[in-house]
């Protein structure tokens, strides 16, 4: 993989803050005369609210009973603000011994050559227990640099009762939901399907994504480079601005992710994509809808096309280099997966959180609580989900590519120009597949 030009300059700087010695002092050494372990490790996550900040502190404390030598120092930060931290972070040296991550983050600290290599802990948990294509995404040349925490994966959320209502079947085709949303749109009360295309986001990348995958081709094609104008894309392209047209609130043009699940949440869209952390926002949201949603795979252009793999979300945990602890940074990631503590995580968010383990997913224990039992269908759609897809972009390989194309807002700017200022949908097209061309150039 090239690394770009700033990041061998950062990983210079790396270098040479690693000679100046010990940040605080502490032996390098996490082993005491008795053979345990003794440091002081730093753990990032990003759970930073609820059931799953309560579980972290709590397994580091477990960890740290256990191991009374060592101690672990939590800090939390918010996905957005995790990026910039860990980014400005490489820079100064200020980087912890281990983190959770996104399946685009990881690419990136590959190139800053910032993280080591898990194939130990992976092998030492049971490499056959976990399923393929998480550990794929972020493996090279047979180095396995994160390991899947959990995964969940996007499928098509509906109302059951408006469908009831309106004699219509749950939509198989992108025709088929077309017309039920249609049907279905009775603003201002309730909408066919809210079409989100806010900038600063990736809302519009991904249902992009949705139809380019479904017809078998991908965003990013496998020599790197960006598809915006093949058929499948301009068919979605104009899918999407259809769509928009026909069954959307006029204001979706500037959704980010949160206005696009709380319409739903509320009970005002009769469809979205969503992965099954949806069910919590609804029960959080509007209780006594709960009994009337359910889950269902992405469309397909036809009915008689195989099932694809459309976007799957591996959320890992990465051990980093600059550790002056990494046996024992792996040691509590690897007591993350002890079968008792791993399913209470899981149950932190139930259907939410799928877990990244075969045998957990068919344990009974995993299986008895029930949020999973009461959408036992929407689990299965989207465990079904999960091992044929991968992160948007990284369908080939892990590249950096990917995190360019959901970051920069090229799709989101492309299909508001399309909305807003009328710019023929071929023509942005074409913009928007030079720009990220441009912008992948740039970084590799």
């Amino acid at each position: 993989m090239k690394r770009k030009l700033p990041l061998l300059l950062l990983s210079l700087f790396m270098l040479l803050a690693a000679a100046c010695g010990n940040d605080n002092g502490d032996s390098e050494n996490s082993s005491a005369g008795n053979g345990e372990m003794k440091g002081e490790i730093v753990l990032w996550h990003s759970f930073t609210q609820g059931a799953r900040n309560d579980f972290m502190k709590e397994a580091a404390a477990d960890f740290m009973a256990k191991h009374p030598g060592v101690k672990i120092k939590i800090e939390t930060f918010a996905w957005s603000e995790f990026y910039t931290k860990w980014t400005t972070g490489v820079q100064s040296g200020q980087v912890p011994d281990v983190s959770t991550a996104l399946p685009n983050h990881v690419v990136e600290m590959l190139d800053a050559e910032a993280i080591v290599p898990l194939n130990d802990v992976i092998d030492n948990i049971g490499r056959d227990r976990f399923y393929e294509a998480p550990l794929a995404e972020a493996t090279v040349d047979g180095q396995n640099y994160s390991i899947p925490l959990y995964s969940h994966a996007q499928v098509m959320w509906y109302r059951k009762d408006l469908l009831k209502k309106a004699n219509l079947e749950v939509p198989k085709t992108w025709d088929e939901l077309f017309k039920a949303a249609q049907t279905l749109n009775q603003p201002p009360n309730v909408y066919g399907l809210s079409v989100p295309m806010g900038l600063g986001d990736m809302m519009a990348t991904r249902f992009l994504n949705f139809y380019v995958r479904s017809a078998g081709e991908t965003l990013i094609t496998k020599d790197g480079k960006a598809n915006l104008t093949s058929k499948a894309a301009i068919d979605g392209i104009n899918y999407w601005v259809n769509m928009y047209k026909a069954a959307s609130p006029s204001g979706s043009v500037n959704f980010k992710v949160l206005d696009q699940a709380t319409l739903f949440y509320q009970g005002k869209t009769a469809f979205d994509f969503n992965s099954g952390f949806q069910i919590g926002g609804v029960e959080t949201n509007s209780p006594a809808l709960l009994d009337q949603i359910d889950a269902a795979p992405i469309p397909k252009i036809h009915a008689s096309d195989p099932d694809r793999g459309i976007e799957t979300s591996n959320v890992p945990v990465v051990v980093w280099k600059k550790s002056k602890h990494p046996d024992i940074a792996k040691a509590f990631v690897e007591s993350l997966f002890e079968k008792e503590r791993y399913i209470k995580f899981l149950h932190s968010v139930p259907a939410g959180m799928l877990p990244a383990l075969r045998d957990i997913a068919e344990d009974p224990e995993y299986l008895n609580n029930p949020t999973i039992q009461k959408f036992s269908n929407a689990v299965n759609v989207i465990s079904s989900a999960v091992d044929k897809g991968t992160a948007i972009g990284m369908e080939y390989s892990p590249v950096l590519q990917s995190g360019i194309l959901t970051s920069q807002g090229v799709i989101e700017k492309m299909f508001q120009d399309i909305v807003l200022k009328n710019e023929p949908v071929e023509d942005a097209a074409h913009k928007a597949e030079k720009e990220l061309n441009k912008l992948f150039s740039m970084g590799q």
